[in-house]
């Protein structure tokens, strides 16, 4: 009779185990190191450069925001700094907010 399945012939046990449980231990490994590698390690080597570029900032540094504004350092308060946008405007905000250093004079040629 074609209508029922036939009864599959596995492998021996023992030969089949070996390989196959180096495969399952491989194969998350290797998902790992390539995530690790194309994720994880640049996004932290970022944020230590960030952290390291804030805690570098000194007074009359030239800045931008993660909102687009550009000023100058005037003061720094723990976490925070006052912002010298022009003349007549300061701002305070929090120094993690700082994504680049401009080189000095670059707010007189804008």
């Amino acid at each position: 009779m074609s209508l029922f399945i036939q009864a599959a012939h596995a492998a021996a046990p023992e030969a089949a185990g070996g390989a196959s449980l180096f495969g399952q231990i491989l194969l998350p490994v290797a998902f790992f190191a390539i995530f690790y590698f194309l994720v994880i390690r640049p996004q932290s080597k970022r944020t230590k450069e960030h952290r390291a570029m804030v805690n570098a900032l000194t007074v009359g540094s030239e800045v931008i925001f993660a909102g687009g504004l550009m000023g100058r350092i005037k003061s720094l308060e723990g976490d925070y700094a006052i912002i010298s946008l022009n003349n007549n405007t300061d701002i305070k905000v929090q120094r993690a907010s700082v994504i680049s250093v401009l080189p000095a004079g670059t707010i007189e040629s804008v």
